[in-house]
């Protein structure tokens, strides 16, 4: 099959990369010249793991190409996924359609209307129940219209797009249907379920996925706000909740909360929806969800704030992490790089590493310093900051740290480090929701 990709940021570079690794031809679409330039010569300009293999080999392979003519999107498919960002409006929660609305149009001004090559425009974006319709609408017959949400993890999203736990389209025809099942028929074949339903629907498992799994973050951590003022551990607490098959481990880390481009943006945008619609009750329960995770960043700054005596003026302060998540450079709401900035205004010397990150990191936060290996970040430090839980962080010898630093303290705010390994080496080791060590 062939199909275009409008927009090529992360889901649509993603996207239209697998498309074409499982065999479909595929054109990439973007205003971004520069950008469409470098995904032209098989270079990825963000980092996820697998991509840049695949997009080298697809492109080379001819099966995957880019432009920045929407004209010429329409004149190669008849079926066009909308991948576009779907922004915080400013001044409001709510989310900002502007940029789905102008590919949407881009595409209606060239695609003939009518007849038995309908084209097909897929919306992949995030948006608010009743934004395919309204699209639908827009397009005015020329093309039909179907929402086929994205449920990709930063690190993660190859395989979250070639083994999708389940695909979900939402459909205003059969044809539409029919098209979407012979698009990922290569992914189907390994059985996950394929869910068919409404544009309404499927609009709403995406918001409404993203809001279960916000809410239960959240929920642990202020379990972990708990655990601080009884003594009880809630690392324990969340392995023994987890081993209840009724809730599961997964999601249920305590920690600094989440961030991202997504998941904080697209619970507001949920939640202002449904003030809009008149049910704002119904997602009283985000709003809160919310301000748990967004408190986690100050109850951090305040326990490594006790740790190096109750000020951080003039204080070394080292930050491991600035990517928002590990296995990613993204820094966009990025929870450790909100702790470091606040505990830089606090006082404090700071300097952050990241093993991807950095570049980008020191674009958003020109104030910060960065170092390009963590003994460099924590040479002289009173307190080292576990901000993100990247796999190389477990793996550092607390030993050899130790004779870096000017106080051996660490506040291992994700609750991955090898506690007994880091109290035996002579740190002391504090994490929210759990005893002091050390």
């Amino acid at each position: 099959m062939r199909l275009s990709v409008i927009g090529t940021g992360y889901v649509g570079a993603v996207h239209a990369a697998c498309m074409a690794e499982v065999g479909h031809e595929v054109l990439g679409v973007d205003v971004d010249a520069e950008r469409i330039t470098a995904l032209a010569a098989g270079r990825v300009p963000f980092y996820e793991p697998g991509l840049g293999g695949m997009l080298k080999r697809t492109v080379d392979g001819g099966r995957l190409r880019f432009t920045t003519s929407t004209a010429e999107a329409v004149r190669f498919a008849d079926m066009h996924f909308v991948c576009v960002g779907t922004p915080q409006r400013p001044g409001s929660g709510a989310a900002d359609l502007r940029y789905v609305e102008a590919a949407v149009d881009a595409l209606a001004a060239h695609i003939p209307g009518g007849g038995p090559t309908q084209a097909l425009v897929v919306g992949k974006s995030t948006v608010p129940v009743g934004t395919a319709e309204r699209l639908a609408q827009r397009l005015k017959g020329a093309a039909d219209v179907a929402w086929n949400p994205e449920f990709l993890r930063e690190g993660c999203a190859v395989q979250d797009t070639l083994r999708p736990e389940r695909i979900v389209a939402g459909v205003r025809t059969a044809h539409a249907e029919m098209r979407l099942r012979e698009l990922y028929a290569p992914l189907l074949t390994a059985g996950m379920p394929f869910i068919a339903t409404d544009t309404a629907t499927a609009e709403m498992v995406k918001l409404a996925s993203n809001a279960f799994l916000a809410t239960k973050i959240s929920f642990i951590n202020a379990m972990a706000e708990i655990c601080d003022v009884t003594g009880a551990d809630v690392r324990t607490l969340a392995e023994a909740m987890g081993a209840d098959s009724r809730i599961g481990p997964r999601f249920l880390a305590p920690g600094l909360g989440f961030g991202g481009s997504c998941l904080p943006k697209d619970i507001r945008a949920f939640a202002a929806w449904a003030e809009e619609r008149g049910v704002a009750e119904s997602v009283t329960l985000l709003r809160e969800a919310d301000a748990i995770n967004t408190r986690q960043r100050r109850r951090v700054v305040d326990l490594a704030e006790r740790l190096v005596g109750g000020s951080f003026t003039d204080r070394g302060v080292a930050v491991l992490g600035a990517a928002f998540k590990p296995r990613s450079d993204d820094v966009r709401d990025s929870p450790a790089l909100a702790v470091a900035e606040e505990v830089r205004r606090r006082g404090a010397r700071v300097r952050v590493h990241d093993p991807e990150a950095v570049d980008n990191a020191r674009a958003a936060h020109p104030a910060l310093q960065f170092a390009l290996d963590v003994a460099k970040a924590c040479e002289r430090a009173d307190v080292v900051l576990h901000l993100t839980e990247w796999p190389q962080y477990r793996e550092l010898d607390p030993a050899s740290l130790a004779t870096v630093v000017r106080t051996p303290a660490i506040v291992d705010a994700r609750h991955t480090l090898d506690s007994v390994a880091w109290r035996a080496a002579g740190w002391t080791l504090c994490a929210p929701g759990r005893p002091r060590l050390g």
